[in-house]
């Protein structure tokens, strides 16, 4: 069942930035890991994971270093007349929950409705990835994303609806498979027109 994000907002861009551990303390984080594991850190098929895992994280969250609200910077006024939804669907959403640190795999579905400017298509996948690549929870990221293409586009309306597997749910705890989490996140003309948000939700397949 799709519910409203309710978990308060994170700000877009952080501000202060956590200074960061180097290179070599960070991997010797993992060989503690590794042992409190149970295993030996110098043994031969894990001696190079630390190097491993480091560089994994640097992809995995590297949305930290970059700033959404830049690649919806540049807009286009000239849409020819054009007065209807833009929306992008079946966005691949691969993040880390904050609580477990464990993967949360699935699609985001991203529209607005213009009010004078739009921006390329591809920067919308975009600001999925970089809020995605954070530590996150799925409420918060619905609102994050929706929060950067209201605050930048001023549209008349957005919506965003993220459909995701989380795998500390599945791998641990409950240990039950393939149950997806809706988040949806509306504003404007989406939020005020419940025929406008249910064609939203229909082209997204969740109608």
């Amino acid at each position: 069942m799709a519910m409203d994000a309710i978990t308060p907002k994170k700000d877009i861009v952080r501000a202060d930035p956590v200074k960061r551990p180097t290179q070599a303390e960070a991997e010797e984080a993992v060989r503690t890991l590794i042992a409190w594991a149970g295993d030996d850190p110098a043994r031969e098929g894990v001696i190079d994971t630390p190097k491993r895992v480091v560089n994994a994280y640097k992809e995995w969250f590297s949305g930290y270093g970059e700033d959404p609200v830049k690649y919806l910077s540049r807009t286009f006024e000239d849409v020819q007349g054009y007065d209807d939804i833009v929306m992008l669907r079946n966005i691949d959403v691969e993040s880390h929950c904050e609580h477990h640190m464990a993967p949360f795999l699935g699609k985001a579905f991203v529209a607005y409705m213009p009010s004078e400017n739009v921006v390329g298509i591809s920067k919308l996948a975009r600001v999925v990835e970089i809020f995605s690549k954070r530590l996150q929870t799925q409420e918060t990221m619905t609102a994050q994303i929706c929060d950067a293409i209201t605050e930048s586009l001023a549209p008349m309306g957005t919506a965003v609806l993220i459909d995701a597997v989380h795998e500390c749910m599945s791998t641990r705890g409950v240990h039950h498979k393939d149950v997806s989490t809706i988040t949806t996140q509306f504003t404007g003309v989406f939020k005020s027109d419940a025929d406008l948000r249910n064609r939203f939700l229909r082209m997204a397949g969740h109608g």
